[in-house]
């Protein structure tokens, strides 16, 4: 919990000032980079579970998202206006986000399929090397399409959401095996940071697998429901 919290304080502060880059890279690389094997074993362990098994599993998902989201609340509310200890506020915001997540479970599917969208296209467009101070165009067609998406076909905006984040779980945890096990450490990271279509790679290639294997399975299930 505290090692959690200890992220988000440190994404929190690279984001605010202006003139630091749109994308904290450098902070999350960091994170990643410094991962134990354990811990990355885990983080591939469950993107695969999600990324190919998502669609059973979804409601949960949904929940520990709306948790984790009140998570950055609860930590955020604590730095700018309460202060001293942020556990328990953070614990307390935890909670009711993710009792709420429970009623509004069509909602919160729907809003997480927009937000794949977004950072989907977001993603594809700095791969792409196009200008960052526009990335929020890029963003925000992949948003209204998603969210769009969501509402039309809501088992499309399952397998969008839990395939993303499956497969960004897993990337997570390879990159970690590969630079703390397997490749030169010098050149991985200059992958990572200075070659802008080699994470958006990365992130979609075992993404467009689990929608593609998702979407089967999800049309032979009888027993699947919403």
């Amino acid at each position: 919990m505290n090692g959690l919290i200890g992220i988000l304080h440190t994404v929190l502060a690279a984001a605010q000032p202006a003139e630091q880059s749109l994308v904290p890279l450098e902070v999350i690389w960091k994170h990643v980079s410094s991962l134990e094997l354990v811990e990355a074993l885990t983080f591939i362990s469950f993107g695969v579970v999600c990324l190919f098994y998502g669609w059973r599993i979804f409601k949960i998902l949904v929940t520990i998202c709306f948790g984790l989201v009140g998570l950055a609340v609860g930590v955020y509310i604590n730095d700018q206006l309460v202060g001293g200890n942020v556990v328990w506020l953070a614990m307390f915001s935890v909670l009711v986000f993710a009792i709420f997540s429970i009623p509004l479970m069509r909602w919160g599917v729907t809003v997480l399929g927009a937000l794949s969208g977004g950072i989907l296209t977001a993603g594809l467009w700095l791969g792409l090397g196009l200008p960052p101070e526009y990335v929020w165009a890029g963003g925000l067609v992949g948003l209204i399409a998603g969210g769009m998406i969501s509402f039309i076909v809501f088992k499309i905006a399952v397998i969008l959401f839990t395939s993303l984040g499956g497969s960004t779980l897993m990337t997570v945890g390879i990159l970690a095996v590969l630079y703390g096990y397997m490749v030169n450490q010098q050149q991985l990271e200059t992958l990572v940071l200075r070659q802008h279509w080699f994470l958006p790679v990365m992130i979609l290639t075992p993404m467009v697998v689990g929608v593609v294997l998702q979407y089967r399975l999800v049309k032979t299930a009888q027993d699947w429901s919403v």
